[in-house]
């Protein structure tokens, strides 16, 4: 098979705005973009394994990719000695350690998708119902990591759009550390980089480098309304009534809007 032919295509930092084109991916499924990817002979790249999954059915997101690289910690937590000590474990770690990336949650804008690869590190929840909940207020619209994530009740509960590789129970302090963000990184089978175009739904993980990302969302566009059009079909056939899920018109008004 022969490598997709990128030499013509805009390099990633041109001008092509990734804010703006994850909004033509919106209302297109994964499956879309994955036939899109095949169309254009991206033939399995930016597929992320299915080990990294949705925490809870019905979550959808796209946005823009902003990575954390983290790596096993090499040192451990000391005893704490007080009930005050452990509650406030995380902030006596990070003062007592350092951390390359404290304040990248500073750096997050709306559309955002956190991408996390743990470096291996094994069985630490480095997400959590409370900094997840944290990476959205600042206006991510989705995480992902290869990693474990805890409090997975809440996260669910809250509706916290989290795909992670495991369900875990254990903290930060003495296991894991971010060394550094926006870099490129690996994670489930694909390569991500800052600006990449990230998307999840039940079927899984999608990501579209950005100096194809406009060409894979026009050609979604195009896949997604004609499956709609055959399945409304489908449904007046059987007698069902319409939902969301083939309201052609609703996908042709986000798309005018955006061009109008």
């Amino acid at each position: 098979m022969s490598e997709p032919n990128i030499k013509n295509r805009p390099a990633a930092g041109s001008a092509v705005d990734p804010f703006h084109i994850r909004k033509y991916f919106e209302p297109v499924r994964v499956a879309d973009v994955a036939d899109a990817m095949d169309g254009i002979g991206y033939f399995n790249i930016g597929l992320v394994s299915q080990e990294i999954r949705p925490l809870w059915l019905g979550m959808k997101f796209w946005g823009v990719a902003f990575t954390l690289r983290c790596v096993p910690a090499n040192k451990p937590m000391w005893k704490l000695n007080t009930t005050e000590d452990v509650v406030n474990a995380h902030g006596i770690w990070f003062d007592k350690t350092g951390n390359a990336t404290a304040g990248f949650h500073e750096q997050l804008q709306p559309g955002h998708v956190v991408v996390t690869d743990v470096g291996s590190t094994a069985d630490v929840g480095f997400w959590g119902s409370e900094n997840s909940l944290g990476a959205v207020t600042r206006g991510a619209v989705g995480i992902v990591t290869n990693g474990q994530c805890r409090d997975t009740g809440e996260v669910t509960l809250q509706k916290t759009p989290v795909c992670a590789r495991g369900r875990g129970r254990t903290i930060i302090p003495g296991r894991i550390e971010t060394v550094e963000c926006q870099t490129p990184i690996g994670i489930g089978g694909a390569q991500v980089r800052p600006g990449d175009i990230v998307g999840c739904d039940d079927d899984g993980l999608i990501v579209v480098p950005i100096e194809v990302a406009k060409e894979v969302a026009l050609h979604a566009r195009a896949v997604l309304l004609a499956d709609m059009k055959a399945r409304r079909r489908r449904y007046d056939q059987a007698g069902m009534a319409p939902d969301a899920s083939v309201d052609i018109e609703a996908v042709e008004r986000h798309y005018a809007a955006l061009e109008g």
